[in-house]
């Protein structure tokens, strides 16, 4: 083989060899200032998103309810107050999967007629529709955040 196959040969294998990265001291503290950023922006966005976690525990410990349906407007308003807290409310879903009219036996028992309805222990008391969360904290005593 020739010497100017051999050099032509070398310099195509070292263009399709993979290219190393190089990190340089600016490049490695560029990425973790972003790192952080993204991080701390996480974390900021779980706590406002769980900001109501510990009141909504309470109003189920004070065995408070919500009756509510899956497709009424009303109940949807009210569970965005307490935004992705909500899954810790104390919430009696009373709607039937695929049917506006139905409605689950444990509703019917308790005389829910409006929804959303809260029902507040020990005096049994029922307001219909949606309540602030200052109301709810007023009612029951739970501190809001």
């Amino acid at each position: 083989m020739s010497e100017e196959r051999k050099r032509r040969r070398q310099a195509r294998e070292q263009s399709e060899a993979p290219r190393s990265l190089k990190l340089t001291p600016k490049a490695i503290v560029i990425g973790v200032v972003l790192v952080a950023a993204a991080g701390v922006g996480a974390y900021a966005k779980h706590r406002m998103d769980h900001k109501y976690d510990a009141f909504a525990r309470c109003l189920k410990d004070h065995h408070v309810l919500m009756y509510g349906a899956y497709w009424c407007p009303h109940c949807a308003e009210q569970k965005e107050l307490f935004g992705a807290s909500f899954k810790y409310a104390p919430y009696v879903e009373c709607g039937l999967d695929g049917n506006r009219r139905g409605e689950q036996q444990v509703c019917k028992d308790a005389g829910i007629k409006l929804f959303p309805t809260w029902q507040f222990p020990p005096t049994g008391e029922r307001v219909e529709g949606n309540l602030s969360l200052e109301a709810l904290s007023d009612k029951t005593g739970c501190p809001l955040p």
